[in-house]
């Protein structure tokens, strides 16, 4: 098993377009600054998505403009289409993820577009950032199952990841979107990919809606994949996909890889500090075990 594992911090986008409360600008700057100085190297710090159907992203522009740059971090943008594209070029993002859906239901819900139109624009991006200089990373949504049309046949994802690996795109992320993943299909699923992606690095996201995020990170690892999405706290879910709770807590996945002997170059109890902080922000308690638990053995004293 790998004795490194790369955290995507997704916290800033995926965790926060899912809360009611909508955090100034100044306070996510603050958030993904306090991100980056907890040794998170990729943080997925906005979304391009349409400011009427995300809110919450809406100053996604504004962030960019007044996060520091840092050599140590790389800031990533969530894209949705060609007008997302032309926005993200407009700022200081280092990298472009792109969200495909495995589902062509969820893809026009999502996106306002099919499947394979989706893939036709990434092409066309994949084409464009290259001579911009920005990697793109594409993220299969739905990898596992869709709300609109349940389980996802594993026939049909590898037809899209084959489509996705087509355009170029430099990593794929295979997304559990609505958390019914379990360990045994991530195997099966993860190994599948392989086969017809190539040599193209793949990375894994999951959601903990049914409580099996981390066991999934868990046989992911065991697959082969070394880097995983995460985000602080456990914020996190998707504005169109009913009860799809947050992804899995970058404190708890942390915690496990770091009593396995798995490096992640990231503090657990900066990353701790940073949850805390941001369940006062948002006014509830997050989903994250380790803030309220502490680590073990708890050498804080503030476990």
């Amino acid at each position: 098993m790998t004795r490194h594992v790369q955290i995507v911090e997704v916290g800033p986008r995926d965790g926060l377009q899912n809360e009611s409360l909508i955090l100034t600008t100044d306070q996510k700057v603050d958030m993904i600054t306090r991100l980056g100085d907890a040794g998170l190297s990729r943080i997925e710090a906005v979304s391009f998505a349409h400011p009427d159907l995300v809110p919450q992203m809406a100053d996604a522009e504004a962030v960019m403009e007044l996060l520091p740059a840092r050599d140590d971090v790389s800031y990533i943008g969530l894209i949705l289409n060609w007008r997302g594209w032309r926005r993200a070029q407009e700022t200081g993002v280092d990298e472009i993820n792109m969200n495909v859906s495995a589902s062509n239901t969820f893809n026009q819900e999502n996106q306002g577009a099919g499947t394979d139109d989706t893939i036709d624009v990434l092409g066309q991006i994949v084409r464009d950032a290259s001579t911009a200089g920005l990697p793109v990373t594409a993220t299969i949504a739905t990898a596992w199952g869709c709300p609109f049309e349940g389980e996802m046949l594993i026939d049909r994802l590898l037809f899209v990841a084959e489509a996705v690996a087509g355009t170029g795109v430099q990593e794929i992320v295979l997304a559990d979107t609505i958390g019914v993943a379990d360990p045994w299909t991530v195997t099966d699923r993860i190994g599948a990919v392989k086969e017809v992606v190539g040599g193209i690095a793949l990375r894994a996201h999951f959601h903990n809606t049914r409580n099996t995020g981390i066991a999934n990170a868990y046989a992911a690892i065991q697959a082969g994949v070394t880097t995983l999405d995460a985000s602080v706290g456990g914020l996190g879910g998707c504005p169109f996909a009913p009860a799809a709770t947050g992804n899995i807590p970058t404190d708890d996945l942390i915690y496990m890889l770091d009593r396995a002997g798995i490096t992640t170059g990231v503090s657990l109890q900066e990353v701790i500090d940073v949850s805390r902080h941001m369940a006062g922000l948002v006014g509830r308690s997050l989903e994250a075990m380790l803030p309220k638990a502490g680590p073990f053995p708890d050498i804080s004293g503030t476990g």
